[in-house]
This record gives C-alpha cells, sequence and structure tokens, in this order.
C-alpha cells in the first residue's frame, strides 16, 4: 500500500515509521517545511491527515474531490466534521476520522457513556472532565475530551451540552465543564469525575506514549482503503 502523509509532526513521524515496519511505502509528504502541496498526492492509495484545526478541512476536501480515502486524527474542528460526513457520503468517497484512536480511550469512551446512564439517577453527583496534555497540543479542550462529554451527553437526561472552565469544576445538570491543563510532555491524561457531598467517583485514562495511538491510526488506514463511506473507530473495533 502506498501511504501519504499530510503533515509532517511528531504523529506524523511516528506513523511514518510504523508503515515502513509494516512494509507500507511512504509515497509523499505534505508539509510547509518540505515545501510540499497537496498536488504530491495523486497516485497515492490513502492519505493519513494529522496537521492543524484550520487546514484539516482544506486538506480532507481535497482528498475527497480526488478519490483518495483519507484517515483524519485532526481534532479542534468539530464543528465542520458533519459537513466533511455529508461531502464524503454524497461524494462517494472514503474518510475515517478519529479524535483518538488508541484502542485504551475508545474502551473509556464505551464505559464513560454506560456510567453516564447509570449516574443520571443520582442527582447528588455533579460531574467534571479534566484533560492534561504536553505544553505544545494547541487545541483546548482536546478533542479526546470532547468527544467524552458529547458520547456522555447522548446517553445522559442530565446534561445537553459541556463547557469550557477554567479549572476542575463539576455541574449538576445541562452542561459538563471541561477544564485544560498543557504542561511537560504528557502525551495524554483525562478524568471524568462524578463528586457529591460524601463521596467521588472517578474514571481515568492515561496515555504512557504516542504508541497507541500510531497503531490504531495504521489500523484504520489498512482497514479503510478499499471501502467507501465514513468511518470511525467504533466501526473498525466491531468488526
Amino acid at each position: 500500500m502506498n501511504i501519504s502523509l499530510i503533515g509532517y509532526g511528531k504523529m506524523g513521524k511516528e506513523i511514518e515509521q510504523l508503515c515502513i515496519k509494516k512494509g507500507y511505502n511512504i509515497y509523499s509528504i505534505v508539509d510547509p517545511l518540505l515545501n510540499t502541496e497537496l498536488e504530491v498526492l495523486k497516485g497515492t492509495d490513502l492519505a493519513i491527515e494529522f496537521t492543524q484545526p484550520t487546514a484539516a478541512f482544506k486538506n480532507v476536501i481535497y482528498c475527497l474531490d480526488h478519490h483518495i480515502p483519507v484517515v483524519c486524527g485532526t481534532t479542534g474542528w468539530h464543528n465542520e466534521l458533519d459537513e466533511l460526513k455529508n461531502y464524503c457520503l454524497a461524494n462517494g468517497g472514503t474518510m475515517f476520522y478519529s479524535s483518538n484512536f488508541s484502542i485504551g480511550v475508545n474502551v473509556f469512551w464505551k464505559v464513560s457513556k454506560y456510567l453516564a446512564a447509570l449516574m443520571d439517577q443520582y442527582a447528588d453527583y455533579e460531574l467534571g472532565i479534566h484533560e492534561i496534555h504536553h505544553n505544545q497540543k494547541k487545541d483546548a479542550p482536546s478533542g479526546t475530551a470532547v468527544t467524552l462529554a458529547q458520547m456522555m451527553i447522548s446517553a445522559s437526561q442530565r446534561y445537553s451540552t459541556w463547557e469550557k472552565a477554567e479549572s476542575f469544576s463539576h455541574s449538576p445538570h445541562l452542561k459538563i465543564p471541561i477544564s485544560s491543563e498543557r504542561t511537560g510532555i504528557i502525551p495524554g491524561h483525562h478524568t471524568l469525575e462524578y463528586k457529591s457531598a460524601h463521596d467521588r467517583i472517578e474514571f481515568t485514562h492515561e496515555a504512557f506514549s504516542r504508541g497507541g495511538f500510531v497503531a490504531g491510526v495504521v489500523a484504520a488506514a489498512a482497514w479503510v482503503k478499499d471501502k467507501k463511506g465514513y468511518f470511525e473507530m467504533e466501526d473498525l473495533l466491531s468488526e
């Protein structure tokens, strides 16, 4: 399989190394520091996109317009995702998106969704989410935290949306507060907490490296290459 990379930062470089290890060919790389444009993607079997929120939409549209299957992991632009999903389906394209490709995180999301439904009946418990990432991560809250909140909202009658909080706080209803911290070289730490006057329930996922994310990305690329449609990690993991 010929794989092209859109974005050649830390994630892009680790994805490149795993692709090579698995015997895939790195066909082309799109990155401003390499003075390469999207045109170098033509002829590739699949593109993997990890860039910036301001660039992701344009990059994915280019792939869809040129019938290039694309795996995208850029976060911070969820308000445009539905438009891209509809565009992909309307034009017979192939797109795989996740705000986090880690198997552990996806299990974390599923359990958290179940917990949200269970805790709905206990109004004394207030919910809060806190996430920590390395100090070079630009979007806050993280895409993983936003997806976590959205999954819990979908399973809850108490919460209808989320909001950005300056510090770790809790809310009894309507809005789930998400607080963010940027420090050191932490690849990802997400905690949800239900707190009452008497006790606390805490559920955490902590990533030790980018390895879990990278493995999920490459697995998604191999899985989606010959498919048509819009897909997420739940589709891959359900097979």
